[in-house]
């Protein structure tokens, strides 16, 4: 699998695409990762990518022809799944998404920055829009490297049980039941009996139960969406 991102501060994706279980999957072999500047495909000799707002209003956009040069160069080197843009208004960001993209070949995503992109660039070369929540980020590039962790952990050999992942909060609309470990007692704090009993069918029950009974507190919006 590979991944290309499009930003104006890359150094912001530095530490996130480059530590933890997202580096260790690049060393494997498993996914390639590349960030590209926007600002070197600007014939600008300040290199500026951004310009004012027709029509007036406050905040700068980026500007269409550096983004058009660099999605152009890209796209003419392989044939992207998907050509993501990263915005507020977008649609939310969800696990069966991260899924989905999971079995991709290529994705390209572009980081909004500012007020935002010219809005041609969404028209007529975007292919999917998303937002990580209903809140303003400074730019894209967290919602970028947020959505990248939720794939590449996905992708088979990524982590070291695969049926890890299979069990995680929103895999079935549910959120994951409570986890435990050692040791059982702490200050009369115990762990549930059911889960010492060695009894995996009624451990596997309890868990369900627990999923369900959570989801119902904490997120019923989640089983509206079934």
């Amino acid at each position: 699998m590979r991944i290309d991102i499009l930003t104006v501060v890359p150094e912001i994706l530095d530490s996130p695409l480059n530590n933890s279980i997202v580096k260790r999957v690049q060393d494997k072999g498993l996914v390639e990762i590349y960030v590209h500047n926007i600002r070197e495909f600007t014939d600008d000799k300040y290199r500026q990518v951004d310009d004012y707002q027709y029509g007036g209003g406050s905040g700068m956009v980026l500007m269409i022809e550096p983004i058009f040069k660099a999605i152009t160069k890209l796209t003419s080197e392989r044939k992207y799944d998907e050509i993501i843009y990263t915005s507020p208004d977008g649609e939310q960001f969800k696990q069966k998404d991260a899924n989905q993209f999971s079995m991709k070949e290529n994705i390209l995503i572009l980081c909004g920055h500012y007020k935002g992109i010219d809005h041609r660039i969404r028209e007529h070369l975007i292919t999917k829009e998303f937002s990580i929540g209903d809140f303003v980020l400074t730019g894209g590039e967290l919602a970028a490297a947020v959505m990248v962790d939720s794939i590449v952990r996905l992708i088979p050999g990524a982590i070291s049980d695969e049926t890890s992942a299979l069990s995680d909060s929103f895999q079935d609309n549910l959120l994951a039941p409570p986890v435990y470990t050692r040791p059982a007692d702490f200050r009369g704090w115990k762990v549930p009996e059911i889960l010492l009993s060695g009894n995996f069918k009624e451990i596997d029950k309890w868990q369900q139960e627990q999923s369900l009974e959570r989801t119902q507190n904490l997120r019923p919006d989640l089983l509206d969406d079934e």
